[in-house]
């Protein structure tokens, strides 16, 4: 184990829109996770409802603080990137601030970072032991289905969910380039080979207040996104088969 002075600070990136029902319940689940955050950053990107009020509030009590996007770009990969610009610590773990995300299994986040075994871990419900409790059939069936698109690109089971730790400055240098809904999924294909990726199982539960902000032309996004993504790979792979032909 790590000496104590040597144990890297954590911030959470929590992206809202609309939350006002759900930020204080989230944070004070976080506070109870187990882990001891130096911060909880939520990045607002234009709420009406009083989800910035409700932030500044919670701010009396808890090591919370407020990012405001006046003219937001990029969409939920902008408003994390915002985030991260703005974190002092070393390590980030971003999640959804519609409470599907268990703040219970933070620290098994970050604790593989923390022991240097891997570049990035991913709250997973597509591992042993993760699961989707009351999801309608559809919502499975296209789910996975993104998630199966996904795989061959990143080898990672459940790159579509956006409950994951990494180190600041690595998302910092990966993510600028991505521009859709699914900043993990981006990061692994930017990162290729390099980012070690480890999956925990996690109980992901749909949204009990609020509206989703899945829309179909988020869907679309990530559509083209992952076309590009295999589109790059193609040229990549063949010039690499063609290295290794002499050695042959």
């Amino acid at each position: 184990m790590e000496p104590a002075s040597l144990v890297q600070s954590v911030s959470i990136i929590v992206p809202t829109l609309n939350e006002a029902e759900n930020v204080e319940q989230l944070t004070r689940q976080i506070m109870a996770s187990g882990i001891d955050p130096l911060e909880i950053i939520f990045v607002d990107d234009g709420s009406t409802d009083g989800t910035c009020e409700r932030v500044r509030a919670l701010a009396a009590e808890f090591p919370v603080r407020l990012v405001v996007r006046e003219n937001p770009t990029l969409g939920l990969s902008g408003a994390v990137v915002a985030g991260a610009h703005a974190a002092t610590g070393d390590l980030l773990v971003v999640m959804d601030a519609d409470l599907s995300h268990p703040p219970s299994r933070i620290p098994d986040l970050v604790r593989p970072l923390q022991a240097g075994g891997c570049e990035m871990v991913i709250g997973s419900r597509y591992v042993r032991g993760g699961t989707t409790p009351g999801w309608p059939l559809w919502r499975r069936i296209m789910s996975r289905a993104a998630s199966a698109f996904a795989y061959p690109l990143t080898r990672v089971h459940d790159s579509m969910c956006g409950f994951f730790a990494i180190p600041r400055p690595l998302l910092l240098e990966l993510a600028p380039a991505a521009t859709g809904f699914k900043i993990a999924f981006e990061i692994i294909v930017h990162g290729g080979r390099s980012i070690r990726v480890r999956e925990i199982p996690i109980a992901f539960r749909d949204r009990a207040r609020g509206a989703s902000k899945m829309t179909f032309r988020v869907a679309a996004v990530f559509f083209v996104r992952w076309l590009a993504a295999v589109v790059r790979r193609k040229p990549a792979r063949a010039a690499a088969a063609t290295v290794r032909a002499p050695v042959r």
